[in-house]
């Protein structure tokens, strides 16, 4: 029964142990908040921006169905009418 009693204990330990962490929102380098600045919210806007007008500017791929087994999956049976 003592033993049951101490392998439960150090389950509930290391669980609160592994929770506590994960609630931990401060960067380990300077104590800082995690989430990001305004500015930062900012730049990623403007480079999604210009990575948006970036692609508008490429011409336009052909539109083609890409079946990257082709090569490897065997050609369907022609399709054959039943003469009676």
């Amino acid at each position: 029964m003592l033993r049951i009693t101490i392998y439960a204990t150090l389950i509930i330990i290391l669980t609160i142990g592994a929770a506590s962490a994960q609630n931990d929102l401060r960067d380990i380098q300077g104590g800082q908040n995690s989430w990001r600045t305004k500015q930062e919210k900012k730049d990623d806007r403007a480079i999604d921006r210009a990575y948006q007008s970036t692609i508008k500017m490429l011409p336009e791929a052909e539109k083609k169905k890409s079946d990257p087994w082709a090569d490897v999956r065997p050609a369907p049976p022609a399709a054959t009418k039943n003469k009676q």
